[in-house]
């Protein structure tokens, strides 16, 4: 068949989608072209899973053309669309935790062949060419599972290479991923483009849309509203186009209250090969940011303070007062939080509804006699919902329907129901769209003036620590490396925590 000069890779053209009365994309025209780097972006629930769907076959137009080489696509199905070249790296990735990485890369042509006789030395070759192609060091014995995040991805990469594809789809693959791994990825992705290989970059992080894409389309409510070349965008026109609205940028300015006692004091604090002399101050109403490379310690110093670390050494006050921490419930007890950086796996209790994961937490509060009164766990999930602007219609709905900003705020408000003193984000906004993320960060500063809570915010968003802590702490081995005072410009403080990070790598 002969291809149509100048035609794109893959062309949708006033495609439409419902379902249940419900419009997911309404109207949407895109073009990818040959070797591109396309950058989808949007809010949660504005049509972008919907649109990987309808060009990865999982889900029929019902108005509209897709077109591939120029020729329009009838009946898109997955195995069409793969035949096609279009590979699609979900947020998952898709692999099997409990197989080698071998075996992972392997395993799509064994069961392609039909081969019904396992050949190690194959299969291990198979994989070998994989890695080889993508220009990267895996362990191939490593199982999937103990692979951190960064090396999935790489796995998931090297698998849909070996498909030979001319559109690679990437769903939202930065989202728990450090700085330096996005550096990295950054890197194969242009080597990918070096072969001629498009790539549709999903994402809602702004900086990362200008530093990796070539071109931009933006999705609002099923619908492009606002399409071009990279170039003629910022960061205010896409926050602009994705949420409807200018976000203004809002710093936290902290000043100490008349407290002079802190409200938590680490005295050398110590973790058998996790921390070693941990020694910090929180006062009330600061908001205090940790940051630090993969392996750095600072998901171990959050789980040591909710007392998952029984065996630590050292001294914990709280308020002036040494407190033994060597149990969850003595943490809880104590007034503290913590807000886990997976809150799919660690944060939810996903076959259960929005208000039965409000107030898990405060079961023995809501209860008389050992059973649950019904109305008060009403009404307190109720005030939660209003509080913390919680995007339902109603609190028995399945909390897995709600947005992952609108998921976020379930976890944190199902601890505010506790009045904590102390709380611990980690990643507070990780894989949360830019409306989302403005409305839990004004939320966690008025917390922290309102209430006088103490919060330590662990991420590895630069611009997020730079604009709600008033002082940074890095970590390196287990160890506070260095500290980033509380003033001067967002930008100029961006900069320099990116420059003692790359400092420590």
């Amino acid at each position: 068949m002969t291809v149509p000069a100048n035609a794109p890779l893959l062309e949708l053209r006033d495609v439409a989608k419902h379902f249940a009365g419900v419009r997911a994309l309404d109207g949407v025209s895109l073009a990818i072209g040959r070797g591109e780097i396309h950058c989808l972006a949007g809010e949660n629930g504005s049509g972008k899973s919907t649109l990987i769907k309808v060009v990865s076959g999982i889900n029929a137009v019902d108005r509209g053309t897709v077109l591939v080489d120029g020729v329009p696509v009838a009946d898109m199905t997955p195995r069409h669309a793969i035949a096609l070249g279009v590979q699609v790296i979900y947020q998952d990735f898709s692999l099997f935790g409990n197989l080698t990485v071998a075996e992972n890369l392997s395993i799509g042509a064994e069961l392609r062949a039909r081969r019904r006789v396992v050949s190690w030395r194959r299969m291990r070759a198979h994989a070998e060419a994989a890695v080889a192609r993508l220009g990267v060091h895996l362990d191939l014995d490593a199982t999937v599972d103990s692979l951190p995040t960064s090396g999935r991805q790489l796995v998931a990469i090297a698998r849909a290479l070996m498909a030979d594809p001319r559109l690679l789809i990437m769903d939202e693959p930065t989202t728990a991923l450090t700085s330096r791994e996005v550096s990295t990825l950054f890197g194969v992705v242009r080597d990918i483009q070096s072969r001629g290989i498009a790539v549709l970059f999903v994402s809602h992080k702004m900086r990362e849309m200008l530093d990796i894409s070539e071109r931009l389309t933006v999705l609002r409510s099923g619908r492009v509203v606002a399409a071009g070349p990279i170039a003629e965008f910022d960061e205010a026109s896409i926050t602009r186009a994705m949420t409807g609205s200018d976000i203004a940028e809002a710093s936290y300015d902290w000043h100490p209250g008349p407290a002079t006692t802190p409200l938590l004091e680490l005295d050398r604090l110590h973790v058998p090969g996790e921390l070693d002399d941990i020694s910090l101050r929180l006062m009330p109403g600061e908001i205090v940011g940790i940051s630090g490379l993969l392996g750095s310690g600072r998901t171990e110093l959050a789980l040591a303070l909710f007392g998952m670390r029984p065996h630590y050494r050292g001294t914990i006050r709280l308020d002036g007062t040494p407190v033994r921490l060597d149990s969850v419930q003595r943490a809880i007890a104590h007034r503290i939080a913590y807000v886990p950086e997976d809150r799919l796996t660690e944060g939810l209790f996903l076959p259960e509804t929005i208000d039965r994961n409000i107030v898990a937490t405060a079961l023995g509060a809501l209860s008389r006699f050992g059973l649950l009164r019904s109305r008060a766990a009403a009404t307190a999930a109720a005030d939660t919902i209003r509080a913390m602007a919680i995007a339902t219609p109603t609190g028995d709905r399945p909390v897995t329907q709600l947005s992952g900003g609108n998921q976020q705020r379930v976890v944190i408000g199902r601890w505010l129901l506790q009045q904590p003193r102390l709380l611990i984000l980690n990643g507070p906004t990780v894989g949360v769209d830019v409306g989302s993320k403005a409305g839990i960060h004004a939320t966690i500063r008025n917390l922290a003036r309102e209430r006088g809570l103490g919060v330590l915010m662990i991420s590895d968003d630069l611009p997020e620590l730079a604009a709600n802590c008033n002082r940074i702490l890095l970590m390196h081995r287990g160890r506070l490396a260095a500290e980033l005072p509380g003033h001067g410009g967002t930008v100029q403080r961006e900069r320099d925590l990116s420059d003692r990070l790359r400092a420590l790598a």
